[in-house]
């Protein structure tokens, strides 16, 4: 046998050792279950609040030190974070549901 008919099941074997890790990330918390109601890009703060009721937390803003760096304002519910340019949801991001988890870190206070 040549070395080539060693190296496909080496390289096999390999592969399959990459996939069973006990970590769980985000992202496949995100696929194995129905997307939950979040805001859409657009929304304006007051149509989130109408519809997600108040935030847990309304984050310190972040930006506008330029004229070309807009103010950012975060809104930190359970499940996600909000974030709002000039009163708008540009961006919803799921939170870390637990220390375990592989997933975006919490936000910057």
């Amino acid at each position: 046998m040549n070395r080539r008919a060693y190296a496909i099941p080496l390289i096999a074997l390999l592969g399959l050792a990459g996939t069973a890790s006990a970590d769980t990330l985000l992202i496949d918390r995100a696929a194995e279950k129905p997307a939950e109601a979040v805001p859409v890009r657009g929304q304006t703060a007051a149509q989130v609040e109408a519809r997600f009721g108040a935030p847990q937390q309304k984050l310190e803003p972040r930006g506008g030190q330029k004229r070309q760096w807009p103010v950012i304002n975060r809104w930190v519910y359970p499940a996600f974070t909000v974030y709002f340019e000039k009163n708008r949801v540009i961006d919803v991001v799921a939170n870390q549901a637990g220390p375990e988890e592989i997933g975006p870190k919490p936000p910057i206070r």
